[in-house]
Order: C-alpha cells, then sequence, then structure tokens
C-alpha cells in the first residue's frame, strides 16, 4: 500500500513536468532550481571493475553551465568533495556571467562516503540532509536530474516532492538488453538474432544452442548480462574450438555439452572478470544470448534521442563509439558526427524507437546504440540495432557541452550541428585517457598546463579542448576531454595536441625528478 501511494505520489511529481514545463531539458528555463545527483545506481560490481569509478559523477559538471541563466539555481550532490579549481574551471567557461554572480547560485553538497554504493542511496540514509536540499529547493520552480533512474531517484524525488526529468523507473526493462530487442523487434528495426532473458544456466545452453542452429554459421555468440554499463557485462564464445559439435553435426546433447564446457573459456570485456563470477549474476539480473556481428570493416554508430514531457520526440545528435577491450565491446569514447553514409539513417532508426518508448510514457534521453559492417560487395553500410540505454550516457556530456557552450543547433536535415553562425561542429572525446605517467598530476598542475599551452576552450573560436574527470587523474592517470573543431580533422589534431603536451609534460617532470636523486656510491 505504501509503495502504491509513492508511485502515485512520483507519477503526480511528473505530471508537472508535463503541465508545466515543455521542453526543459531541452531550452533553458528562467528562474528554476535544478537538483544534480550524478549518481550511477548500477550493480555495484561493475563499478569496481571501471578505474576511478567515484569521479564519473562529474561528467554531469556540464550541467554548471546552466548556470549562464542569471536566475538559475544548481545543487550539485557528490560523494567527495570536489576539487575547487574543478568548479571554477566550468565556472569560468560561462560567457557574460560575473563568475561570483554565478558562484553564489550554486551550492555544492558532498556525501564524504567514498563507497561504490549509488549516491542516491547514501542520501537517503542521511535524513538530515535530505531535510536540509528540501529546504534549498523552491518546490514549485525545481526539477531533479541524475544519470540514471531507478526505485532509490524515484524515493528521493518523491521525499524532496520535486519531479524527476528522467523515465520512471517502471520503464527500466526498455533500457535492458532483453527489453531493447523487444522494441526493436516492435519497431521492425534490424538487430541480430538471438534470445530475450534466461535466468539460468540449462536455459542459457538452450538459447545458444537454438542460435547456433538458426545460424550454423556463426563464429562467435555474445553473451550479455541484462544490466551492465559500458559494455561491462558482456562475455564473447567463441565457436571455432568446438566447430565439430555444431548442431548440423552432432545430436543435441553433445552441442550442449561442448558449450557448456567451452562457457569456461569466454572472453570477458573486463580483465578482472571470471565465468565463477559471471554464471553468479545471471540469476540475479538475467543474461541474453545474441549473434556476433562479424565484419572487416565496422563501426559502433549511435543515436541520442529527447521524449519531452509532452511526449514529442526529437533526435540530438550521432556519434561513432570508439570501442576497446579484448572483443572491441567497451566504450572509450565518440566522434560527432557519426558517417555521413548511414547518419541520417540510424537517425530515422532512432525516431522510430523513440517514438515506441514515448507511447510506453518515456520521458527525456534515450540512447540507441548500432552495429554497421560494410559490405564489400555493394561497398553499402548494414546497420543492427545493439540496444538502448534509457538514460544519459557515454555521448551526453560532450554534446551537451557543445551545445552550451556555443548554443547552436542541430539539423535534423544533415545530421550536423550548426553553431550561431551556421559553422558546422565536430568533435572528439573520451573518458579514458589513460596513462601511467599521468598518475600524480593534481587538477592544479593540469590547470597549470592548459594555461601554459593554451589548451582551454577559446570562446571566440568555439574550438578547444574542455576537460571533465579531472577528479581522477592524480589515483589512476585518467581524464576525460572533448575536442571540438570546425572539421573532424581539426579536433582530432586539438585532441592529438593535449595528448602529445601531457605526455611532454609528465616526461619531462619525471625526468627531472630522477635527476635530482642522490647517488648510491656503494
Amino acid at each position: 500500500m505504501e509503495e502504491n501511494k509513492s508511485q502515485i505520489q512520483f507519477n503526480q511529481l511528473q505530471n508537472q513536468l508535463r503541465d508545466r514545463w515543455q521542453q526543459v531539458d531541452i531550452f533553458d528555463r528562467d528562474d528554476c532550481d535544478i537538483l544534480v545527483i550524478p549518481s550511477f545506481s548500477i550493480d555495484p560490481q561493475l563499478g569496481t571493475k571501471i578505474p576511478g569509478f567515484l569521479h564519473y559523477e562529474e561528467r554531469l559538471l556540464f550541467s554548471l553551465i546552466r548556470l549562464r541563466n542569471p536566475h538559475t539555481r544548481v545543487i550539485y550532490v557528490t560523494a567527495l568533495p570536489l576539487c575547487p579549481i574543478i568548479v571554477d574551471y566550468y565556472l569560468q567557461l560561462l560567457s557574460g556571467i560575473p563568475f561570483s554572480h554565478a558562484r553564489e547560485r550554486l551550492l555544492l553538497i558532498s556525501i564524504y562516503d567514498a563507497s561504490l554504493r549509488p549516491l542516491t542511496e547514501k542520501i537517503l540514509e542521511r535524513p538530515r540532509l535530505v531535510q536540509k536540499i528540501r529546504r534549498a529547493l523552491r518546490s514549485d520552480r525545481s526539477y531533479m536530474v541524475c544519470f540514471n533512474a531507478t526505485p532509490l531517484e524515484q524515493e528521493l524525488s518523491v521525499k524532496l516532492n520535486i519531479p524527476l526529468l528522467a523515465a520512471s523507473p517502471e520503464l527500466n526493462y526498455w533500457g535492458s538488453k532483453s527489453g531493447s530487442r523487444e522494441i526493436f523487434a516492435e519497431c521492425q528495426v534490424p538487430h541480430p538474432d538471438g534470445s530475450y532473458t534466461v535466468t539460468n544456466i540449462p536455459d542459457l545452453l538452450s538459447e545458444l544452442a537454438n542460435l547456433w542452429e538458426r545460424q550454423p554459421h556463426l563464429k562467435r555468440i555474445v553473451i550479455k548480462l541484462n544490466e551492465g554499463f559500458s559494455g561491462e557485462g558482456n562475455a564473447v564464445l567463441d565457436l571455432t574450438p568446438i566447430k565439430q559439435f555444431a548442431p548440423a553435426h552432432s545430436d543435441r546433447q553433445s552441442t550442449i555439452k561442448a558449450l557448456k564446457q567451452q562457457l569456461e573459456n569466454l572472453s570477458f570485456q573486463s580483465a578482472e572478470e571470471t565465468w565463477d563470477n559471471f554464471s553468479r549474476r545471471i540469476p540475479e539480473l538475467g543474461a541474453i544470448v545474441e549473434a556476433f556481428i562479424e565484419g572487416v570493416i565496422k563501426r559502433s554508430p549511435s543515436v541520442q534521442g529527447y521524449i519531452d514531457p509532452s511526449g514529442e520526440v526529437s533526435i540530438l545528435s550521432t556519434h561513432d563509439q570508439i570501442l576497446g577491450g579484448a572483443d572491441n565491446q567497451i566504450y572509450l569514447g565518440c566522434y560527432f558526427p557519426a558517417e555521413s553514409a548511414y547518419r541520417l539513417r540510424i537517425q530515422e532508426l532512432g525516431l522510430k524507437v523513440g517514438r515506441a518508448l514515448a507511447a510506453k510514457g518515456a520521458i527525456e534521453r534515450y540512447g540507441v546504440d548500432f552495429m554497421t559492417v560494410k559490405n564489400p560487395d555493394s561497398q553499402q553500410w548494414e546497420i543492427q540495432a545493439i540496444e538502448i540505454n534509457l538514460r544519459k550516457g557515454g555521448t551526453t556530456h560532450p554534446f551537451m557541452t557543445l551545445k552550451l557552450l556555443t548554443n547552436g543547433n542541430y539539423d535534423d536535415a544533415t545530421g550536423l550541428f550548426l553553431s550561431q553562425a551556421n559553422q558546422p561542429k565536430y568533435y572528439i572525446s573520451s573518458d579514458n585517457l589513460q596513462k601511467e605517467d599521468y598518475r600524480g598530476l593534481l587538477p592544479n598542475d593540469l590547470m597549470d598546463i592548459i594555461a601554459q599551452e593554451r589548451l582551454h576552450f577559446d570562446s571566440s573560436t568555439r574550438t578547444g579542448t574542455v576537460f571533465h574527470l579531472m577528479g581522477a587523474l592524480s589515483e589512476f592517470g585518467k581524464l576525460g576531454l572533448t575536442s571540438i573543431g570546425n572539421s573532424l580533422e581539426e579536433a582530432q589534431a586539438i585532441y592529438n595536441n593535449v595528448e602529445q603536451v601531457l605526455d611532454r609534460e609528465t616526461k619531462l617532470i619525471r625526468e627531472e625528478t630522477l635527476s635530482q636523486l642522490p647517488i648510491n656510491w656503494s
């Protein structure tokens, strides 16, 4: 009964978005309070596999650029305190707004809790903090944004009595691997052959055998946990070593036995993952199997869409994702925009998916990941949809940074982003510029290098680099950046220059340190 009451309250709050704030996240709204909860409410075990995972809360710091509106106030909550120079860095990106004026309208709150549990869970455990946040908000002019919406964010929304600008947690299934496949089938969007959710190993083996029987020429099959982050929940099964046990050449019992043995040799995208651990998660999270898409020339583009509170769907951007890991399943970064040969086609498919999600009641951002393979005979790109992300993703913060800094707009007809001067803009972005030599660099050291080498974003040309994940630099040697140019070649050159400068500066410091070490004459 209490749960139903909470759901009713949550629905009523979300209806306020539909009634009062059409397209609230696309256009700046004057005189409102934005509560930013950059909580990654995902499986905590996934967080342990991502270096500097706690600092990914910094990816939503682009929200501070909304303080360019002189009446907007932002409350930003983090697990650990943000380094002051990082906050100053973002506020200095605001043009036409005095630094002190923006700073007075920003309230930073830290939980002082470094555990990998979701930030929202930590907030809810602190009722005095919840009261403090509630008192700081004007309830009739506030809304909350987050990385992904779960029952935790729903509970916080109700306790604070402000709407959450995100899809209701009731709809999260449609952002799972199995739910994605259902949407694709419903919309007649091409997607790989595979299964829906299985929750035990016998069913997993049965679906693997069924898929292999339908697709006898398969070389590999992907097994995906229903909930994953940046590809960390994926594993690849190589069928080549057991091809003599294919359903076309063997009885089903022998095929199942061979598949079961080969599961011990899965290729995991996380180096620390094991079959014992992975298999334990299947009953808890569920899993699907899916044909691995082979190809000599293939790309992994994505579409980002937006469903406004009234249900209208629009496309925000397309990207070509940069993937890494053992089988190129791990998200590392992206190029904007996607390749022109398929950009508008995936945009059209992304709209289909967005309309299906809107019909189910979803709002705010969604993403659709694709795989494209160039046919060697026709030279045409063949497109397959892979999954839906019903949340903010790795391409959200770079695109919103570009939009908020340039005041430009996405052009549906070309798939380009045009500045106010009608200049197309391009970028390369990464969350994973990580090197051992970068460890020990403090955010202040990075600022010194940025200033000395003029690596910053230039507001006059609307080109340059915007940095993020700076809090992960000292401990993990890891940095995020978005390099913006007037062509993809220029954006790449800007990115390459940043990397070369950081390599040179860290090398110089290391050599100077070594030269000053005392000589051991023994």
